[in-house]
């Protein structure tokens, strides 16, 4: 018997994740847990054919045995899985010279079509549609998956032994962890029957508006201070050329220093209206090098002096 078996413990309280009531809502599908446990069959047990109503996906994690899907005969071995169900019929029998544990999870998903009258659809508020098409998919494959056991390649069975230490553990956010491990048990059980990877398709930035909001915020950040081109462009990773050229593109014309003066002449009305601050201490505050020189720039871009426009808005 092998001593480091890292899911023996989940023996102390085999009923610890069937205790919870877990229905996990994943793009249009509810899923609803029935069974989630690590089991022993002896040497020799034997379960003699049946059916189950809902998903039942069964990991190897020590041992060896048979299974009979639809009257095939396969082996069964230690890293192998298998699923059955909905009404697949099935046999299943441990090695008579030694015990096979498994680790099941039962599961009846029931898909869901939400539309804006529904009056279950508050339980989709936000509803991603990568999300949703990345569950579809799962389960579309799910239904096509063949009646043979295939090798746990992209390792779902640790996805059993983290839902059960986070439900022993009650550490913080343990309810989205054990969803998260159903939903990864599910995707990587779908994926080890992938003859070959697919293309994923990701959602995708327009890099040049990121940056553009990127250098923005972290202008209006330190506009007080020192902020020059070059730094900006080094927090971006980018050169201050092509940062140059993001601006003009996305700003309308505007060049840096354009944009990094509009926003400290927007600090500065703010500063002209809420306090009684000097327009020598505004200035120096929002990165202008004196008063006299933000008179001269506030005047050109407005039409009036701070001083007029502190007058116009005070008492409004």
């Amino acid at each position: 018997m092998n001593n480091h078996f890292p899911y023996e413990f989940m023996k102390d309280r085999q009923d610890a994740l069937e205790r919870l009531d877990l229905r996990i809502y994943w793009g249009r599908y509810e899923i609803r847990v029935l069974r989630f446990h690590l089991t022993t069959f002896p040497p020799g047990k034997i379960v003699s054919f049946h059916k189950h109503a809902e998903y039942e996906f069964h990991f190897i994690p020590r041992g060896k045995g048979t299974v009979i899907m639809e009257e095939n005969p396969y082996a069964l071995r230690e890293g192998m899985f298998y699923l059955t169900g909905p009404n697949v019929l099935h046999y299943q029998e441990a090695d008579a010279a030694e015990p096979m544990d498994e680790l099941c999870l039962h599961v009846d998903i029931i898909p869901h079509d939400v539309t804006p009258d529904d009056p279950d659809r508050l339980l989709w508020p936000a509803a991603d549609p990568w999300e949703m098409a990345e569950a579809d998919d799962c389960m579309e494959k799910l239904r096509g998956l063949p009646l043979k056991p295939s090798m746990d390649i992209h390792r779902a069975m640790p996805y059993f032994l983290e839902a059960y230490q986070a439900s022993q553990e009650k550490y913080p956010g343990l309810y989205t962890t054990i969803k998260q491990c159903i939903i990864q048990i599910l995707l990587r059980a779908v994926r080890a029957y992938e003859s070959e990877p697919s293309e994923a398709e990701l959602p995708s930035r327009d890099m040049k508006a990121y940056r553009y909001q990127l250098a923005l915020e972290y202008i209006h950040a330190n506009s007080s201070g020192e902020v020059v081109l070059d730094d900006v462009a080094e927090k971006l990773h980018i050169s201050s050329r092509q940062l140059q050229r993001i601006f003009k593109e996305q700003a309308a014309g505007q060049s840096f220093s354009e944009i990094l003066e509009h926003v400290r002449l927007e600090a500065v009305c703010r500063k002209l209206i809420d306090t009684n601050w000097s327009i020598d201490k505004i200035a120096i505050h929002e990165g202008f090098s004196s008063g006299s020189y933000l008179h001269t720039v506030f005047r050109k871009r407005y039409g009036y002096t701070p001083t007029t426009y502190r007058a116009m808005n005070v008492n409004l």
